[in-house]
């Protein structure tokens, strides 16, 4: 872990809003080293909550159940707190398409009360988690999380228009985060456990692979360096489906193998991470894009008016990055916790 991290985190007060799913779990893993104050657990579902104080069993950890969608809430957390990693959210494609006033209450409405409470409370900053279907979006969970990144960005231009910055709003957006809970390695992993076939949507569709590890460290370098209004995006590699499903079946020596199922509604061939129009005025820094918002503070003269001369970039997408074939992306999986623990069982 970086030493810029620590001295940023220690003696600090953490928020996690949806703090029991997989990012939660895991950003504890690593902020529990970094001598933080306290590590606020903000989550509805008691359940997780219990299961994952018995994991850690650690004095640090304070679990406070409530709901994003409640302001009142969220309030009651957010107080003395200095930091806030916001990864409250509905997440699955089908959930969302079904149930989208659902996806507008969390990840919309919800987003908007956590700003709101972090401003009330002088946060000194947050962290919005967002996702590559929030670009060019075609679903309910991707309009809903385009929505959290404009509300996210307009709060941050409220602030600088002002002229007040107590509170720093940015944000992250990343792929396909590797073996999450409901992702579809677990989901593929347990089909072998019961020798099924395995379920490609389409072979030749692509995904971002990012590990876990890598999209807390990206979350990381949004909170000690994330500027007002600016989104973050790691460059990362992909595959094909069919190339996933080679991979996995070559990891385990799996011998019934997978079929084409079809696309889903609401699935894009490819993923987008950064826009062709957000290439325009994008930072490279290293790994990371920077990507600042349209423009700082209120000049509305920015958006019906006047307009600037550009060279138009390829969008950043799953089919123009780096491409994994079976070997590498054999390489990648094998060094998830998830596959080496499912490995050990198989032996």
């Amino acid at each position: 872990m970086k030493a810029i991290y620590k001295k940023a985190i220690r003696h600090k007060t953490i928020l996690i809003t949806g703090g029991t799913g997989s990012f939660g779990n895991s950003v504890v893993s690593q902020l529990v080293a970094l001598e933080p104050k306290r590590i606020i657990i903000f989550s509805r579902d008691e359940k997780k909550q219990f299961d994952m104080r018995n994991k850690f069993d650690n004095p640090l950890l304070k679990f406070v159940i409530g709901d994003v969608r409640d302001q009142e809430s969220i309030h009651r957390a957010m107080e003395d707190v200095d930091y806030v990693f916001h990864a409250a959210a509905l997440k699955q494609v089908p959930t969302c398409e079904f149930f989208p006033m659902e996806a507008v209450k969390t990840n919309i409405l919800g987003t908007h009360n956590v700003l709101a409470a972090a401003k009330a409370h002088k946060v000194k900053r947050v962290v919005v988690l967002s996702t590559d279907k929030a670009v060019y979006p075609i679903n309910a969970i991707g309009l809903s999380k385009a929505m959290m990144e404009k509300i996210m960005i307009a709060e941050a231009k409220n602030f600088v228009d002002s002229g007040k910055t107590e509170t720093i709003f940015c944000g992250v957006r990343y792929g396909n985060v590797l073996y999450t809970r409901g992702s579809v390695l677990p989901y593929l992993v347990s089909l072998m456990r019961e020798n099924k076939k395995l379920p490609i949507t389409h072979f030749d569709m692509t995904r971002f692979l990012l590990p876990l590890s890598e999209a807390v460290d990206l979350v990381f370098h949004a909170l000690v360096s994330g500027e007002n209004g600016h989104l973050y995006v790691r460059k990362s590699p992909a595959c094909t489906l069919e190339t996933l499903a080679q991979a996995l079946c070559e990891i385990f020596q799996y011998k019934t193998g997978y079929y084409a199922a079809g696309i889903r509604a609401g699935e894009k061939m490819h993923e987008t991470l950064v826009t062709q129009e957000e290439l325009l005025r994008a930072v490279i820094q290293g790994n990371y894009y920077q990507i600042p918002p349209e423009s700082q503070g209120l000049d509305y003269n920015k958006y019906f008016s006047r307009g600037e001369k550009a060279d138009v970039e390829e969008a950043y997408t799953s089919e123009n990055t780096k491409r994994l074939n079976v070997k590498q992306t054999v390489a990648m999986l094998t060094k998830l916790p998830e596959i080496k623990k499912e490995l050990l069982e198989r032996t």
